[in-house]
């Protein structure tokens, strides 16, 4: 039983995500919505000592001045969220933004290391854990995307990556990666949600199994991903072989704007085919994100699916996936809090492959095909609940 209130951190807390993902456990815990979306309310996880919707209080890190409140409003602005549910919700989301501390940038200032940034940053956390009385405070970095070019460490190994750390003005992490460091150092689990580097460098994730803290990504599996890993196990299942699997991406809003950088777009792409290769054996899976800003946060999604049969027969899919994106991501969000809880109360410490589910490129698992992920992901829940 985890039995106590948990902090759920956002880092990028005031962009769509975080602020659809405090809005809405703030409807939540406020019984003004049901958890339709949200993989931790259906019955199998009923029980199991995970935080209620209440027990959950929000703070984070960003560098944006623009309060939840009013990018909430931009959202009902934009049909996405109702103006009731805003109006119901904005003392709530006021609360949670007085506990958002000025976020990493990535630069430093004279005679300052990064490991002064990530002590920093950590005090923040700990500080939110003493002002509520939190049992744990959960990381979950919703922020935009680093370019790929930011991802190489310097160091893999531990020891010698924090005295690289303590150095002045040697700047050796990009910003996510320091905000995870961050976390560990104040014993927080952490979810990666993006593709950014994260937790994902293997030293910090070394680090994170010697502290005991539990933590997975790698990059919410939100949408297209999602239904590509539904429908892909269908073709080899049937004997059928996938020739090629081509996909178009059309977002706006604030990921459209990161993701119109070619370096920033490299990481995702390369998140987003890996596993459909792995699933259908095919190398032919050519994928493209376009910026078209006036969708603002409605994502669509295409894919054509060429495949061969009996007798050499052709067999083509086309799909295609529209939905306000942050809508898909912050129920997820709220999955993650409430099960590194659980993982934390129960000890695990280090990579939590079996949160593979909620990844596109998961940490610590080659499983891919979501049927499957969703059953080790509930096997897994119910035995530490049991515990």
């Amino acid at each position: 039983m985890t039995g106590h209130r948990t902090g759920l951190w956002l880092v990028g807390a005031r962009g769509s995500v975080g602020t659809t993902a405090a809005l809405g456990l703030a409807a939540l815990a406020q019984g003004h919505a049901t958890a339709e979306g949200c993989v931790t309310a259906a019955p199998p996880f009923a029980g199991l000592g995970l935080p209620a919707w209440d027990d959950l209080v929000v703070g984070g890190h960003d560098v944006s001045d623009v309060s939840l409140t009013k990018h909430a409003e931009a959202l009902v602005d934009a049909g996405m969220v109702p103006a009731p549910l805003l109006a119901a919700t904005a003392h709530t989301l006021d609360a949670a933004d007085a506990e958002i501390r000025p976020g990493h940038r990535g630069l430093l200032a004279p005679g300052e290391s990064q490991a002064d940034v990530a002590r920093r940053l950590a005090a923040d956390i700990t500080g939110f854990a003493d002002r509520h009385d939190l049992a744990r405070v959960v990381v979950v970095d919703v922020s935009s995307t680093e370019p790929i070019a930011e991802h190489v460490p310097e160091h893999d190994d531990p020891d010698a990556l924090l005295a690289a750390l303590e150095e002045s003005d040697r700047v050796v992490l990009p910003p996510s990666a320091v905000t995870a460091w961050a976390a560990l150092l104040a014993g927080a689990p952490y979810a990666g949600f993006t593709p950014s580097a994260g937790m994902g460098l293997p030293a910090l994730q070394a680090l994170a199994r010697d502290r005991g803290v539990p933590v997975a990504g790698q990059d919410g599996k939100t949408g297209q991903t999602w239904l590509r890993t539904v429908l892909a196990p269908a073709f080899t299942d049937r004997g059928l072989r996938v020739l090629s699997w081509a996909g178009t991406n059309l977002l706006g809003g604030g990921d459209g704007a990161t993701l119109a950088d070619p370096e920033a777009v490299r990481s995702k792409l390369a998140s987003k085919t890996r596993g459909l290769r792995d699933l259908t054996g095919s190398e032919v899976t050519p994928l493209h994100i376009d910026h078209v800003p006036d969708l603002g946060d409605v994502k669509v999604a295409w894919d054509h699916v060429h495949a061969r049969g009996f007798l050499g027969s052709r067999i083509t899919l086309q799909t295609t996936w529209s939905a306000h994106d942050s809508m898909l991501a912050a129920p997820m969000v709220l999955d993650l809090a409430r099960l590194l809880a659980l993982a934390h109360a129960a000890g695990v410490a280090g990579v939590v492959p079996e949160l593979g589910y909620f990844f596109k490129d998961p940490w610590g698992s080659d499983r891919h095909a979501a049927a499957d992920q969703a059953d080790q992901l509930v096997r897994w829940a119910v035995r530490l609940g049991a515990a």
